[in-house]
């Protein structure tokens, strides 16, 4: 439903509403149904108007952010295991004088390097390379930096050969136990298993228009939904957005974007996303190793508990 329709239900609404009330025609009940509907139509759409922006084919990929906020990036590849994925890239760079390790997902922007990138949906050696990068940094005790923008984690017979549950599975645990400060950021789509490979850290933030799922809202529609076609049913009640996962705890903050996306202003976004790095690296860099993994803990620990009353 686009807004010019939407407006034209609410102002018919708006008419019923006044139309009852002249005629003391008992019907409150059946109001405050219709007005329910209403409003989890209108915010069905905001939701996915989100989701569009996410996936907006200019929105800045990872390299666009690290060319602009670190200085002397130097990529490493391989998990010394099978190969190289260049779903996930990670190197070596300067946040000002601060030596740090950088790990995300990289998307492509032309066919060519969607094909070689593999639409930013990595495969075990992917998530191997990362957590290769991470101990690395452990050792050299340099902060760790990922920036996260993937569907999923790539589903094929062959990441299924090479233990993509397994490799995710362990980026969970090791990055929990990592004797190195972590700071993750969802820049776009933060897609199931595929995103939670490089989401465990200290601080984990998102953009403002940036997703974050256990499924894509077509997959939920189609399971649970039985209809692909009410995707944006699905997002809505899968409450994806970073508002959502703040009031959830699930992230640490939000980063705003400028009006109309990430897109609009990159650069912007990049000095916003780089002063955050800088305030709280100065922070949690003071902090003993022993004491990081503490917190980080208790706080993974504490998603998803409820209390009923």
């Amino acid at each position: 439903m686009n807004t010019q329709n939407r407006n034209d239900l609410e102002k018919k609404f708006q008419e019923l509403k006044n139309l009852i009330n002249e005629s003391d025609i008992e019907a409150d009940d059946e109001l405050a149904i219709l007005e329910e509907k209403i409003r989890s139509m209108s915010k069905a759409e905001a939701v996915w108007k989100k989701v569009e922006l996410a996936r907006h084919p200019e929105r800045p990929y990872a390299m666009d952010y690290i060319t602009r906020i670190f200085n002397g990036f130097f990529e490493l590849h391989g998990d010394r295991a099978y190969g190289d994925d260049p779903a996930i890239i990670g190197g070596i760079a300067f946040l000002d004088s601060r030596p740090v390790t950088i790990i995300a997902n990289q998307k492509g922007r032309t066919l060519k390097e969607n094909v070689y990138r593999n639409h930013g949906m990595a495969n075990p050696e992917g998530y191997r390379k990362a957590l290769r990068l991470a101990k690395e940094a452990e050792k050299f005790k340099r902060p760790v930096i990922t920036f996260i923008d993937t569907s999923g984690a790539y589903p094929g017979i062959e990441s299924e050969e090479r233990g993509i549950g397994e490799a995710i599975a362990r980026n969970l645990c090791d990055f929990s136990q990592l004797l190195t400060p972590v700071i993750c950021i969802i820049i776009g789509e933060g897609g199931s298993g595929g995103a939670l490979g490089l989401g465990v850290g200290d601080k984990v933030y998102m953009l403002e228009n940036a997703i974050y799922s256990v499924i894509s809202p077509e997959g939920c529609a189609s399971i649970l939904l039985r209809d692909a076609s009410k995707a944006k049913d699905a997002a809505a009640m899968l409450r994806i957005i970073s508002g959502d996962l703040l009031d959830f705890k699930v992230i640490n903050g939000i980063i705003p974007e400028p009006p109309g996306g990430a897109h609009t202003d990159p650069d912007g976004t990049a000095k916003t996303i780089k002063n955050i790095l800088v305030k709280d690296l100065d922070d949690i860099c003071a902090r003993k190793p022993e004491v990081l993994v503490r917190y980080r803990n208790q706080k993974i620990r504490k998603i998803g508990h409820w209390r009923e009353t």
